[in-house]
């Protein structure tokens, strides 16, 4: 290579770097959770879809309705509408039949959204669920996927452990599970509910929270560690009492790779959903 060429390739290799140095990052990914959606996604999938990734969103996350669809068959319509799939809910009683499922859907995770409710009030439920959590992540990684837990609020409620210390049944599922098998998929709103912090629990837990649901909280309501009618006081993302600003600079600080925004009910959720989309774009 003579001197001229040698000049000329230094010098693109300089202005490509700066591009590269100086470039704006990739905007973080948004998901919905399809629950939010529900009485539309079950009468005609396909439209909502589209609404969803013309609001500006990238990712969706599943839930058990849904798969009346042939795993094959939702993820095309899922992936035709430039959406991308990496997570699904699956109810505790059936999960045990849905490996298979998940995993040609192209999952990377498997989430269990609740326990059954007849033993919320026990402290052994939730060791016990633990060791079914630690089974269930077994099966999740021979398939190249992982396990998680996505909380409320009753997780939350205090017991005694065997040597008198307050606990949660959240801290036992922690506690319980092996971090190499279990994860976390943190819902801020039921952690808020519950009396606690979201940005605490991301320090506290680290890794162990991998995927994030965003929803926002009323103001004037009191906490509670009772899963009931009284405790649903969901609103859209930004017009509640929830620090986004916070909350997503720590999930980045964490290296958390996917976040769904979810409202359980209350206004119209389509409205809802470009509402907190409006709110969320430009802190990613």
């Amino acid at each position: 290579m003579n001197r001229r060429n040698f000049l000329i390739s230094t010098t693109a290799v300089a202005a490509a770097s700066a591009v590269t140095l100086w470039a704006e990052p990739a905007k973080h990914p948004l998901g919905v959770q399809l629950y939010t959606v529900r009485d539309q996604a079950e009468k005609d999938l396909p439209s909502v879809l589209a609404a969803i990734r013309k609001i500006g969103y990238d990712e969706v996350e599943t839930y058990w309705n849904v798969y009346s669809h042939s795993a094959a068959e939702l993820k095309k319509m899922i992936t035709d509408h430039g959406l991308r799939v990496p997570s699904g809910h699956f109810d505790y009683e059936g999960i045990d039949g849905k490996f298979d499922y998940a995993a040609e859907l192209g999952l990377e995770y498997m989430i269990c959204p609740m326990l059954p409710s007849n033993g919320w009030h026990e402290l052994d439920t939730y060791k016990k669920a633990a060791e079914q959590f630690n089974k269930w992540g077994e099966q999740a990684k021979k398939r190249n996927m992982r396990f998680g837990f996505h909380n409320h609020n009753y997780e939350f409620q205090q017991f005694k452990d065997s040597n008198g210390k307050a606990t949660t049944g959240y801290d036992a599922l922690v506690a319980h599970t092996d971090p190499k098998l279990v994860c976390f998929e943190m819902d801020c709103y039921w952690v808020t509910q519950a009396g606690r912090d979201p940005l605490a629990m991301l320090k506290k837990l680290g890794p162990r929270i991998q995927q994030l649901h965003l929803k926002d909280r009323k103001a004037g309501f009191p906490p509670s560690q009772e899963l009931n009618e009284d405790a649903g006081h969901f609103t859209p993302v930004g017009t509640g009492t929830i620090n986004w600003k916070a909350v997503l600079a720590a999930a980045k600080a964490h290296n958390i790779r996917h976040m769904y925004v979810e409202q359980d009910s209350g206004g119209v959720p389509l409205e809802n959903i470009e509402t907190s989309y409006k709110t969320l774009e430009p802190l990613l």
